[in-house]
């Protein structure tokens, strides 16, 4: 027989956990059932997300009570005392006097102590702390802290998924989660642990948290364990949110400080975590997606620095979802991390193949005439500018002209009256539909530029002169109108060569050629 338990100030007695009591008081409602032991507890997850760090902080904590079990000690209770319920002046100044003593008690309580708004209240104090000066994670590091495993309560805690183990009421009494952690603490837990990896001493890998060696009979958790897990925790975020809403942006942040580490960069790769970042890089309009966005693409460029993950991202249609987010983002910070990505990823030859056909010297032109007032992005524009022009350079003969066309910018250049290129690569007109033959039409009704009007006229009349169904082809594009009203342009050459190609669509290459000798 199943029971539904809803959302109501209900007598529970001690059937549920205090936290679930609490927020079942709270008649917060939510929509997901979800089954314990027989039960149906409406949107537990819901519930759980409704905690804020404010919240939580102004329950009051039995420390005495605590003591007298000798959960905590006598010196713990007095440094509780001091700090707690105190102003953030008050406690700032106890944390720059003695920071690693009130770093050791919340270890201890978290290592000791395992009642849910106990846990929930230390690491919201953490959280706190660090969210106010987020160099006090080092304070987790400091020599009188050696013997004390800094990483393992967040571990327990947060970096793990909570699922419910019963097959009975009385199982539900004791402890019922597999690892402790509503979405409060996992959320907490997950924040504080990646400023405190990432607070670690440099080039402390094989090693432990605090410096000892990793072949020590202490219990301490290996720091490249401890990477591993939570590498993993946040992948899963990505794959399968624990919450709807706070989990992808959870994961992303942390990500984007624990990329900083090569070490960290590789392990990721491994993991094979970079194709969950891709999609979530789309254009963004609301403040909290263009943060997610920021951030998102903060990861693929630290990414960037490793060669590994280029490859990967070679592979991947990143490039496109950068380019369509770099071209109508108006903010400088996205606009910024994404120009040093691309700035990053050029040298590698597919990379720079893909920008090019995006267009991407173009874009890279239209945002150096936007004013930024970031040095840095106008530096990095510049240098990018410079890398796509050198790129060009070692494309092939139709590449180049590929990209002369798609840039806008024809010239009379030797390629373009030269019969040996029109022979090899007439076929290479055929790729995407006619692409270059459309450009080479638009250009015919947008640009103002004499010099490369006729040279798109000329460019068409060879094509078909070079194309087997090259009158066809053009026809059917519609180009016969708009190369027709140019021979009425002031212009003499762009006159002489729509004459041209008029010729060679009504009469054919052969006489039109006659004509023209």
């Amino acid at each position: 027989m199943s029971l539904h338990v809803f959302p109501l100030p209900v007598p529970v007695k001690n059937l549920w956990p205090s936290s679930i009591k609490r927020n079942l008081a709270k008649g917060v409602r939510s929509a997901a059932p979800i089954r314990v032991c027989g039960f149906f507890l409406l949107g537990f997850l819901d519930l759980c997300a409704e905690l804020t760090t404010e919240e939580v902080l102004k329950m009051d904590i039995p420390w005495e009570t605590y003591m007298s079990t000798k959960l905590i000690t006598g010196t713990h209770l007095q440094l509780l005392r001091r700090y707690d319920k105190k102003s953030e002046s008050q406690r700032a100044a106890l944390l720059d006097d003695d920071g690693p003593a009130y770093v050791g008690v919340f270890i201890n309580i978290l290592r000791d102590i395992f009642k849910e708004e106990t846990v929930e209240y230390v690491l919201a104090l953490i959280d706190e702390m660090l969210t106010a000066n987020p160099k006090r994670a080092r304070l987790f590091h400091d020599k009188s802290l050696s013997n004390e495993d800094t990483y393992q309560p967040f571990l327990s805690y947060g970096v793990q998924d909570f699922l419910f183990i019963s097959n009975s009421y009385n199982d539900i009494s004791g402890q019922i989660w597999l690892q402790e952690g509503n979405w409060f603490i996992q959320e907490k837990s997950c924040k504080i642990l990646t400023l405190i990896v990432s607070a670690r001493p440099k080039g402390q890998h094989g090693l432990v948290s605090n410096g000892e060696s990793s072949h020590s009979k202490s219990k301490i958790s290996a720091i490249d364990a401890v990477l591993e897990g939570l590498l993993n925790w946040l992948c899963l975020q990505l794959k399968a949110p624990s919450h709807p809403n706070r989990s992808v942006p959870l994961a992303v942040n942390c990500l984007a400080t624990l990329l900083r580490e090569r070490f960290v960069r590789v392990s990721f790769v491994q993991a094979d975590g970079v194709k969950l970042l891709i999609p979530l890089i789309s254009p963004a309009s609301t403040q909290q997606s263009i943060q997610l966005l920021y951030e998102t693409c903060l990861c693929i460029w630290l990414l960037s620095y490793y060669d590994a993950a280029i490859d990967y991202l070679a592979t991947t249609r990143v490039m496109p979802r950068l380019v369509d987010v770099v071209k109508g983002s108006t903010k400088e910070k996205v606009v910024r991390v994404i120009v040093l990505t691309l700035r990053n990823l050029l040298p590698k030859a597919a990379c720079g193949a893909q920008m090019i056909d995006l267009g991407l010297p173009q874009i890279v032109q239209s945002l150096k005439a936007q004013a930024w007032s970031d040095e840095d992005l106008l530096e990095a524009l510049n240098q990018l500018e410079d890398g796509l022009k050198e790129h060009i350079k070692t494309l092939s003969s139709f590449d180049k002209y590929k990209q002369e066309v798609l840039l806008g910018h024809l010239d009379w250049y030797p390629i373009h009256k030269d019969p040996g290129f029109w022979r090899e690569n007439i076929t290479n007109f055929e790729e995407n539909d006619f692409q270059i033959l459309r450009v080479l039409i638009t250009i015919l009704d947008t640009s103002s530029d004499p010099t490369a009007l006729a040279v798109a006229c000329y460019d068409l009349s060879q094509f078909i002169q070079y194309h087997p169904a090259g009158r066809i082809i053009v026809s059917d594009l519609k180009a016969k109108d708009r190369v027709m009203k140019l021979m009425n342009h002031e212009n003499a050459d762009v006159t002489k060569n729509a004459l041209l190609c008029i010729q060679r669509l009504f009469l054919g290459a052969k006489y039109a050629s006659f004509l023209q000798s």
